[in-house]
């Protein structure tokens, strides 16, 4: 059987915004050496392959990948992913998907507007990393980082180094300056820096995500990193409450400005971790 694929642009409000990802169908025939070439062809920073069978009602088993290796769970890949199993596969209206990944099954829920949410995995916290280390990493200055609120490492899925920043000028010069610095002090796979001074003022956050890979140096929208945000925003009350409902503007420093939604509590110490987005499909073919 062919394998089909289906270019979408994910967080997007309009085509040719978001994050872009390619999702390839059919893929019992590939192996994973194959799997891998297939999404350093790409070349986005995620290329997702769906077995070609259900393992149960509305549940896919999916790997992804970047172009230098595979992921247990990433963010956008799983919200695209869901939207081609729905409207390409199911072909019919469900109000719920879930997807098989590396790091365990991940539900995806539809609402009005075209909306898709992925509901997380409760967030794991890691190291503290000293604000001196963080601004070397980042280039900025130390006083540029906020005080009141730690950088710190969190994992939904994928360990993300969380820095707070004072505003959007900061977030617009910063940068993962110091690599080698940067993979010695923190475990963490990527580094979001964030702001509440925004591009829009329909927004309350702007962020940036930077990785350690030459193929992407920074993600324009990146859900697994927001899950770690919104565990992070609630357990130190960034905006004094511990139940959020937030828009959050990322990829506008790279032209693919993105939406994403963040709705997140902590009740008796249990977090609830969504984020939701809207996903456009751009392209369709099939790999020769």
């Amino acid at each position: 059987m062919k394998n089909k694929f289906y270019i979408v642009d994910v967080f997007a409000n309009e085509k040719y915004s978001g994050n872009q990802l390619a999702v390839v169908t059919n893929a019992d025939n590939l192996s994973t050496k194959e799997m891998q070439q297939i999404a350093k062809e790409f070349n986005y920073s995620e290329t997702t392959f769906i077995n070609g069978k259900e393992t149960n009602s509305n549940c896919y088993s999916v790997r992804i990948f970047t172009p230098e290796e595979e992921l247990p769970f990433a963010g956008h890949p799983t919200l695209g992913t869901a939207y081609i199993i729905q409207n390409e596969l199911l072909k019919k209206k469900s109000k719920q998907v879930n997807l098989d990944l590396k790091t365990g099954r991940i539900p995806v829920t539809f609402e009005q507007d075209d909306l898709l949410w992925m509901r997380q995995k409760s967030p794991e916290f890691g190291n503290e990393i000293p604000k001196s280390t963080a601004s070397q990493i980042l280039g900025v200055s130390k006083k540029d980082i906020d005080t009141k609120f730690p950088v710190k490492e969190i994992s939904t899925g994928v360990n993300t180094l969380i820095v707070p920043l004072k505003d959007l000028s900061v977030v617009k010069k910063a940068r993962l300056k110091d690599i080698e610095l940067f993979q010695s002090k923190s475990k963490a796979l990527v580094i979001m820096v964030f702001s509440p001074e925004t591009y829009s003022k329909d927004n309350e956050l702007n962020v940036r995500v930077f990785t350690p890979y030459p193929t992407i140096p920074e993600d324009p929208a990146t859900g697994s990193a927001n899950g770690c945000l919104a565990a992070y925003l609630v357990k130190y009350n960034y905006f004094d409450t511990q139940n959020i409902d937030i828009k959050v503007e990322q990829g506008y420093e790279i032209g693919r400005p993105s939406l994403l939604l963040l709705k997140a509590a902590l009740n008796n110490n249990e977090f609830d971790i969504n984020v939701g987005g809207k996903v456009i499909k751009v392209a369709e073919g099939y790999l020769m």
